[in-house]
C-alpha cells in the first residue's frame, strides 16, 4: 500500500490516504516507519521547513527533499536574498527590517514603490507588489504593526526593488552538486483577471512559456540555477530535491 498524507481524491485511487496534517512532523515520521516506507517524497514547503527530512533521517528513512537548514532558501526570504548577494547571484536590490519605524522610513526614502515581503512562509500570499508608497506603508503596518496579520512569518520584512518584466520559474532536480533542468513554467499568482488583485499560492500555470528566448533560458539554466546550488554547498547546507528559482526577465 502506498501511503499518502494527507492525500486527496486522486491519491485515494493509488493508495491509502492518511488523516495526518502536512505540518505533523512526528506523526508523518511515525507513519513512514509503521508503513515501512523506504522513500518519502516531501512535497509541501511547510513540512520541509519544519524539518521532516531531518526527522526521517533519524528513522533511517530516505527522503526526497531538502533538510530544514537547506529549506531556509524557501522558508526565509531574508536568508535567500543574503545568500544571493553574498555569492553574486543576480537579485533585486533589497533591505531587511524587523522594526516598523525603520521600514517605513526606508520606504519613504525610495523613489519608486517597492515589493514588501513577509520573510517567512505565508501560503504564497506574503509578497505584496505595491503600486504606491501608501500601499507599501500599509503592508509594513500589516506585518510589523500591532495588526501582525502575517503572524511569525511577518516579524521580519524584506523590502525589495520592484522589477518590471515577466516572471518565469526554473524547476530543476539537484543532488546538491549538479542540476538537471525541467521545462520552464509560468504561474498566475494574482487572484483576479487581468493580473489584478493580491498574490495567492497560485491560480494556475502553463508550460512551456513561448515568449522565453533560448539565450535567456540558457543563461538561467547555466548560471542562476547552478550558482544557487553551488552557493548552498559553499554555505555548508547542500540543497537536495527540486529547486525552483523564480526569475523576472527584464
Amino acid at each position: 500500500i502506498r501511503p499518502f498524507a494527507p492525500g486527496n481524491a486522486g491519491t485515494a485511487a493509488l493508495g491509502a490516504n492518511l488523516p495526518l496534517k502536512a505540518s505533523d512532523v512526528e506523526g508523518l515520521a511515525r507513519a513512514a516507519r509503521d508503513n515501512r516506507c523506504e522513500l518519502v517524497v516531501v512535497g509541501p514547503e511547510d513540512p520541509l521547513a519544519r524539518g521532516l527530512v531531518d526527522r526521517l533521517a533519524v528513522e533511517g528513512i530516505a527522503a526526497f527533499g531538502p533538510t530544514q537548514a537547506a529549506a531556509r532558501i524557501e522558508s526565509s526570504k531574508a536568508f535567500a536574498k543574503d545568500l544571493m548577494q553574498r555569492h553574486g547571484i543576480p537579485t533585486a536590490a533589497f533591505a531587511v527590517f524587523t522594526n516598523r519605524t525603520d521600514a517605513r522610513n526606508h520606504v519613504q526614502g525610495l523613489s519608486q514603490p517597492p515589493v514588501v515581503k513577509a520573510d517567512g512562509l505565508a501560503a504564497g500570499k506574503g509578497a505584496i507588489v505595491c503600486d504606491s508608497q501608501e500601499e507599501a506603508l500599509h503592508a509594513i503596518d500589516q506585518m510589523l504593526g500591532e495588526e501582525a496579520s502575517f503572524g511569525a512569518a511577518g516579524q521580519t520584512v524584506v523590502i525589495e526593488e520592484r522589477l518590471s518584466g515577466r516572471e518565469v520559474t526554473a524547476h530543476a532536480f539537484t543532488d546538491g552538486r549538479t542540476t538537471l533542468s525541467m521545462p520552464f513554467s509560468c504561474d498566475y499568482k494574482r487572484a483576479l483577471d487581468g493580473d489584478e488583485g493580491p498574490n495567492t499560492g497560485g491560480m494556475g500555470a502553463y508550460s512551456p512559456p513561448g515568449w522565453l528566448d533560448a539565450g535567456t533560458a540558457r543563461r538561467i539554466d547555466e548560471e542562476i540555477t547552478p550558482a544557487t546550488v553551488d552557493a548552498m554547498m559553499a554555505e555548508g547546507v547542500p540543497y537536495r530535491g527540486i529547486i525552483y528559482p523564480g526569475v523576472i526577465v527584464t
